[in-house]
This record gives structure tokens, C-alpha cells and sequence, in this order.
């Protein structure tokens, strides 16, 4: 239980705090909740014309990136845990090693890439970028999941007249189905709250995602404490929703995950 209050705390106190007025916030003792509840800061963040850029940037390139990255890294897993072919041990030693080395070791050698093929300050360098790095993750999850499917399922299929295609659709799919959603959401969580790399791509205001733009409450004359909670608020709640329609999924399928790496 005390673990799960230091989780949970932050994200109370984030939306608490988003409500509370100006002076509520410096008042000694701390409001533990607000006594006279405001939308003010929520009103700030809506009225900014930045704000719907930056929603529409996180969308464009969350929604780009996950579907392709899972549709990419489903196809290598199953080619992984399916074939044996010349370079499959040197494939998953790369797909291991990219995970392992700090991103923020990689931004300098990623930005003089996108600078060297025009992409920087761009959304499409920024889809690119994000692909780099949730591939590795992604085909070395849904590996698990894949090679989780007894091959004797398919063999028994294809036995009784399905072809290899008629297997896949009637057989892997369905059962890793768990394993792509599950990778689906991380997967969104990592694009949607991207920051590091966002911060140094993207320098015109305009394309900015959601959580570079929260860093405009922050400026030299000090920080906007209501207006960058009710925008943490707002921008959190994509990510909670989906994690809430797709909750029983994911436990399912980190559980059939779990069972054969």
C-alpha cells in the first residue's frame, strides 16, 4: 500500500494542483485538495493557440508511428522465431544492443543524420527518429509472444487444409492478438510522452508535441505551476483512456508473454 501511495501521489498532487487558484498553490500549510476549485489554468491552456498544434503533432506522430512499427515488427518476429536463417543470431545481438545504449548518447549522431537528409526541425524526422527506437522493443516483445504459439498448431492446421496464410489468419493471429495490443500501448506511451528527442529535433514552436510544448510554462521569470498541471492533466488523458479500454488485453498478454521467450 505505501508503494502504491508513492505512485499514485504525483498524479494526485499534478491534478489537485491543476484546479486550485494562484494563492492556493503558495498557501503554508499545503492545500491537500482545493478548497475552492477553479478551471482558470484549464482555460489558459485551451485559449493557447500552440496548445492544438502541439495535440495535433502528438497525434500525427503517435498515429503514424505505432501502427507501422508494430505492423514492421510483428512481421520480423514471426520471421525470428519462425525461420532459421544466416544473420538471425546477429539480428536479435542488434535488436539487443540498441535497447541497452542511452538515448541521450544517440541524439547528437541521430540529428546529424536527419540535418544531413533535411529532416530536422520536421515531423517526419521526428516518426523516423521514434521508429529507430520502438522497433527494437517492439520485435523483441512480440518475439515472446510469437514464439509462444506452438508450431504444432499451425502444422495441425495446415494438416487439415489451411494453407500457410489460412494458419496465420486462423491461428497466430488470434493468439498473439494480446502481445500486439500490449505492444501497441507501450508503444504509444513512448511516442506520445517523448521528450529528448523532440526537444532537440523540433525548434520551431509550431511543431512541437505535447510535452515540448509544456516546457513553454517554464521561462526565465519563473514557472507556471496551474496552467503546466492543467496541460500535464489534459495531455494525460489519451494515454489513460486507452490504457483503460485496453487494460484486460494487456494483463492478458503480458501474461501469455511471460510464458516462452
Amino acid at each position: 500500500m505505501l508503494v502504491i501511495l508513492v505512485w499514485i501521489f504525483p498524479v494526485y498532487w499534478m491534478a489537485t494542483t491543476a484546479f486550485k487558484s494562484t494563492a492556493a498553490m503558495a498557501a503554508d500549510p499545503p492545500q491537500l485538495w482545493p478548497h475552492a476549485p477553479t478551471l482558470m489554468h484549464f482555460r489558459k491552456v485551451v485559449d493557447d493557440p500552440l496548445f492544438w498544434d502541439a495535440v495535433r503533432n502528438s497525434a500525427l506522430v503517435t498515429g503514424i508511428t505505432v501502427p507501422v512499427a508494430v505492423l514492421v515488427a510483428f512481421g520480423s518476429a514471426l520471421a525470428i522465431a519462425r525461420f532459421r536463417f544466416r544473420g538471425r543470431g546477429a539480428y536479435l545481438a542488434a535488436v539487443m544492443l540498441v535497447q541497452m545504449v542511452p538515448h541521450v548518447a544517440l541524439v547528437v549522431p541521430v540529428f546529424l543524420t536527419l540535418s544531413d537528409v533535411g529532416l530536422t526541425d520536421s515531423v517526419p524526422g521526428l516518426v523516423v527518429t521514434y521508429m529507430a527506437f520502438i522497433l527494437p522493443f517492439a520485435v523483441w516483445t512480440l518475439r515472446g509472444f510469437v514464439a509462444s504459439v506452438p508450431q504444432e498448431l499451425e502444422e495441425a492446421a495446415m494438416t487439415d487444409g489451411c494453407t500457410r496464410m489460412g494458419a496465420f489468419r486462423r491461428i497466430i493471429l488470434p493468439l498473439t492478438l494480446p502481445g500486439l495490443i500490449a505492444t501497441s500501448v507501450y508503444s504509444m506511451i513512448l511516442a506520445w510522452n517523448e521528450y529528448l528527442f523532440a526537444y532537440f529535433i523540433l525548434a520551431t514552436p509550431s511543431k512541437y508535441t505535447v510535452p515540448l510544448w509544456l516546457t513553454h510554462f517554464v521561462t526565465s521569470e519563473g514557472t507556471d505551476y496551474g496552467a503546466l498541471m492543467a496541460g500535464s492533466v489534459i495531455v494525460s488523458v489519451p494515454v489513460v483512456v486507452f490504457f483503460m479500454l485496453v487494460q484486460r488485453h494487456l494483463a492478458a498478454g503480458l501474461t501469455a508473454g511471460a510464458v516462452k521467450g
